[in-house]
């Protein structure tokens, strides 16, 4: 049985997340949430079409002023917000699909994507420590310029075609990350 400093410590790690869930399994956030003894929800923000940031078409490989789709969420724990999620998707792939409506997916957009034909064969992650912005103070409930964690995340296929970049803005108090690394 975890010590209450144990249960304290937020521990995330990368996998769960980017494997395609079997019908009826729980989403990835609300199973670490319960292992934790915690509840762990989402809300969609919004779902929209726009051009992304410099650093999110680089990672997509999209031509300048492309647009792309992004989903943005709030992550919850507790019902406290402790993340801001925005997962971008080129229109080429994301157009049509339940990845371009407002609403959950059923199985999760890793699911859907697997479907489609995309499956993660490689994630890169890149990780950034930096004061929130005033919006990002806000809506995570942080006094103006606190510190949050920034993780970039690349989702490729196994002939290196980006089809995922995401953004997530984490509160730091109790987060931990966790990564395992195997040497082929």
């Amino acid at each position: 049985m975890p010590t209450s400093e144990e249960r304290a410590v937020w521990t995330a790690t990368s996998v769960p997340y980017l494997s395609p869930r079997r019908e009826g399994e729980v989403d990835p956030w609300s199973r670490e949430a319960a292992q934790g003894g915690r509840t762990g929800t989402q809300k969609i923000r919004e779902v929209v079409t726009e051009t992304p940031p410099a650093e999110v078409a680089r990672a997509l490989e999209l031509p300048e002023g492309a647009p792309a789709v992004v989903r943005r969420r709030t992550m919850l724990l507790e019902d406290r917000p402790v993340e801001l999620t925005d997962s971008w998707y080129p229109t080429d792939i994301a157009a049509g699909t339940a990845l371009a409506e407002a609403g959950k997916i059923k199985g999760g957009a890793v699911t859907l994507l697997a479907d489609l034909g995309y499956a993660v064969y490689e994630a890169r992650e890149e990780i950034e420590v930096r004061g929130a912005t005033s919006q990002e103070a806000a809506e995570l409930r942080l006094p103006a310029g606190a510190p949050v964690i920034i993780l970039r995340r690349t989702s490729l296929t196994a002939d290196e075609k980006p089809f995922e970049a995401s953004v997530m803005v984490m509160v730091p108090e109790g987060r931990r990350l966790r990564y395992r690394l195997i040497a082929g």
